[in-house]
């Protein structure tokens, strides 16, 4: 029979790491590091376009579930609100094409890339724009 001390003891260590998983679900710099950790195919600490829409091309793969290389809201809903889908369905058909997709990943890199170098790094990452694109590439 376990004891009531235990159980609490138990229950106590349960809550602690659970604190401690949701705390690391923020998003921090240190979250944010997390696609360049994966992501970057040339390891040079940074992600560029090519590596952004790579990755963003298989997220596309993995939410088109009919496989009719194009996103329903229902598909995209995991990734793109309902204004974030209007915004990348630029023909209005109700759909968002591979096209409309990586188009948005590279309006979202070109707006995260605030020193215009053509790479993000951590701290850019960490920002609204990054943690928009960080959605739509991991």
């Amino acid at each position: 029979m376990i004891s009531g001390r235990w159980r609490l003891a138990s229950l106590s260590a349960f809550t602690f790491g659970l604190s401690l998983g949701i705390l690391s679900l923020h998003p921090t710099a240190a979250s944010a590091a997390s696609p360049i950790a994966t992501l970057d195919v040339d390891h040079d600490g940074t992600l560029d376009l090519a590596e952004a829409k790579k990755a963003a091309s298989a997220i596309f793969n993995q939410l088109d579930k009919d496989q009719d290389s194009t996103l329903d809201l229902k598909e995209a809903g995991s990734r793109l609100s309902v204004e974030e889908f209007h915004e990348a369905d630029l023909d209005d058909d109700k759909t968002v094409s591979r096209a409309e997709y990586l188009a948005l990943v590279e309006k979202l890199f070109n707006t995260t890339d605030r020193d215009k170098d053509g790479t993000l790094d951590a701290k850019e990452l960490d920002s609204k724009a990054g943690l928009a694109l960080t959605h739509l590439i991991q």
